[in-house]
């Protein structure tokens, strides 16, 4: 009996350490304090699991300290190449300011003026593009997927960064190591860095079962950005994969927006 009330007792208790910490943690919208604190009552044990697993945004203290470090080290704002500074002043026109304000409030940087811009036709003019402008890379490449499969398209972008790499290009790559996890662990990606190719895992998982103890395992890199000698930059939501996306061929095609940036922009990304 005594036992039964002790494990009722540590049970409330626990369940009120996370109720509190649901309802006086920063950044949090109302609605989503409702639903967690309805789901901690409602399923005890089930929802104070959940909680711990999926409740807060949390990639691991290890990599926040880091994260804080690199930014610290960062200089304010990349400078702009010679002759630009007058055309990077954007004017941008009043209806959309709250859309750049909006912008700015999330990645920190104000808008920058005296770029172009071209969305490209389908996934594979978008690489083809890349491909391009990686073949005509003469200083550097900088390139982050979340998910970078070996079809045909990923083995033209490890072909293309090869070819840089050994002319003499710096070539940093880097892919999510969920979505990417074909790439990563293949041969390929040992070729690129014996190639030269800075290569680089974001959110490596480790050991799966010890991952939720470091932080959340589904928490990951979704970006998708190639930028070239500082002055060419794709954004979008491209992977680096053959439309028929083969890992998830119920959905392809696969329809993506990508757009090619060329202008100072490509010095602060």
């Amino acid at each position: 009996m005594l036992e039964t009330v002790v494990g009722v007792l540590i049970h409330l208790g626990l369940e009120f350490v996370l109720v509190v910490r649901v309802l006086t943690r920063p950044h949090r919208d109302p609605a989503s304090r409702i639903a967690w604190v309805a789901v901690i009552t409602a399923l005890p044990i089930v929802g104070m699991l959940a909680y711990i697993l999926l409740g807060e945004t949390n990639i691991g203290r290890r990599r926040i300290a880091r994260m804080h470090e690199v930014l610290d080290n960062m200089p304010a704002m990349a400078a702009v190449t010679d002759g630009q500074e007058e055309n990077a002043e954007p004017d941008v026109p009043e209806r959309y300011l709250h859309l750049f304000q909006t912008g700015k409030s999330i990645s920190g940087f104000d808008a920058v003026g005296g770029n172009t811009a071209r969305l490209m036709a389908d996934s594979n003019a978008a690489i083809d593009a890349m491909i391009a402008d990686i073949d005509a890379a003469t200083d550097h490449v900088h390139l982050l997927f979340y998910i970078w499969l070996p079809d045909n398209n990923g083995m033209k972008m490890v072909e293309a960064l090869q070819r840089a790499a050994a002319r003499g290009v710096t070539c940093r790559a880097m892919a999510d190591d969920l979505g990417s996890r074909t790439m990563v662990r293949s041969e390929h990606w040992n070729a690129m860095r014996d190639a030269g190719v800075h290569v680089a895992t974001a959110l490596p998982i480790g050991n799966p079962l010890l991952r939720p103890l470091k932080g959340r395992i589904d928490l990951r890199n979704h970006r998708k950005i190639l930028v070239v000698d500082g002055r060419i930059t794709y954004c979008g939501s491209q992977n680096c994969a053959d439309p028929e996306f083969l890992v998830k061929a119920k959905y392809a095609p696969w329809v993506d927006a990508v757009l090619r940036f060329e202008g100072p922009i490509g010095s602060f990304v």
